[in-house]
């Protein structure tokens, strides 16, 4: 499912720079001397721009930077937002930029839908009794 995503968005931004004039094309083009590293690291970097550009488009600026802000404290959490954002821009449920309140909102439906870690503590039966200090007092 993430390759056909990612497809549809290096797409998009291969037609965006089409219709630009091709501005940034040919940096892509030579990719150093290690081969298909470098073609993957300018893959990567096209992808990052695409998703960067789709962003642009689909968020409001205050909603970009609480965005942002998310990004410095959970990386992932940001990028699944993001993937959201895009799948829902993409099958056209996004009829205009999103807000900041639109934004929190996703935020609640997802940490809803998302299990929360929980800690259980067991401890053993019968530990820290006070009975058992008696059998220390022989010694």
């Amino acid at each position: 499912m993430e390759d056909s995503e990612l497809e549809k968005i290096r797409k998009a931004r291969l037609e965006q720079l089409k219709a630009q004039g091709g501005g940034s094309a040919p940096k892509a083009g030579p990719s150093g001397g290690a081969g298909g590293a470098g073609g993957q690291e300018a893959a990567r970097q096209q992808e990052a721009e695409a998703r960067k550009s789709m962003l642009n488009q689909i968020l409001m600026p205050e909603a970009a930077d609480r965005l942002g802000r998310i990004r410095l404290v959970k990386e992932e959490r940001a990028t699944d937002i993001e993937n959201r954002l895009i799948m829902l821009a993409q099958t056209g449920q996004l009829r205009s930029k999103v807000t900041e309140e639109q934004l929190k909102e996703l935020l609640n439906a997802m940490s809803d839908n998302a299990q929360e870690e929980k800690i259980v503590v067991t401890r053993r039966k019968g530990w820290g009794l006070d009975d058992d200090d008696d059998l220390f007092d022989d010694l």
